[in-house]
């Protein structure tokens, strides 16, 4: 697979749920933290889950994904 950034949404639950509607459609993604420091900062403090967050889809699904996004 041929990872591709389809967006980045405010946190973990947001991708949770973007990656939710993405597979219901067909297609496999999955999400990560943008930014490794800050994601070790919130798990200290117990907010696993606050933070930028990307959804990665494979490069062939990118143009059907972004069909599915919100407006």
């Amino acid at each position: 697979m041929v990872e591709a950034t389809l967006t980045t949404v405010g946190d973990e639950l947001e991708a949770e749920m973007l990656c939710g509607m993405l597979r219901a459609n067909g297609i496999e993604s999955f999400y990560r933290r943008t930014d490794p420091a800050s994601a070790i900062s919130a798990y200290a403090v117990g907010l696993s889950i606050a933070g930028p967050t990307e959804v990665v889809v494979n490069e062939d699904d990118l143009d059907r994904a972004r069909a599915l996004l919100p407006h």
